[in-house]
């Protein structure tokens, strides 16, 4: 269900959180779903299981997740919509900024671009 890599410079929490809201954002993960246990995550990629819980935990104070005592974390019936469209922009802005580092880019650049990218957008409204 889950990628991870630890080489990233991304926490292997945050890549969980990341890819949890992308999921459920997406509708892979519907409300009511249960998410593999801490156990078994953390056996089918060599993690420490504190690792996959804090990630839980967090996703479940957003209310993202639901935790029933004895059964596996589940999709929260009713994730709050505002918050999983602003942690994908989050998400997508990181890695930008990230590419641009990479490229060479300066921020000025960087903004530049993103707002030609949006006058050529409101060009094809």
């Amino acid at each position: 269900m889950f990628i991870l890599n630890p080489a990233l410079p991304t926490p292997i929490y945050r890549q969980i959180q990341d890819q949890v809201r992308r999921l459920i954002a997406g509708g892979q993960l519907l409300p009511g779903a249960a998410l593999p246990s801490v156990r078994e995550l953390a056996e089918i990629h060599a993690v420490n299981p504190m690792t996959i819980s804090k990630a839980y935990s967090l996703l479940e104070a957003e209310g993202l997740l639901a935790r029933q005592r004895g059964k596996p974390m589940t999709v929260a019936e009713h994730p709050p919509p505002h918050l999983i469209a602003s942690h994908q922009l989050q998400t997508i802005l990181r890695d930008t900024i990230a590419a641009a580092r990479q490229l060479g880019l300066s921020d000025a650049e960087l903004i530049a671009a993103l707002h030609a990218e949006l006058n050529q957008d409101q060009d094809h409204e």
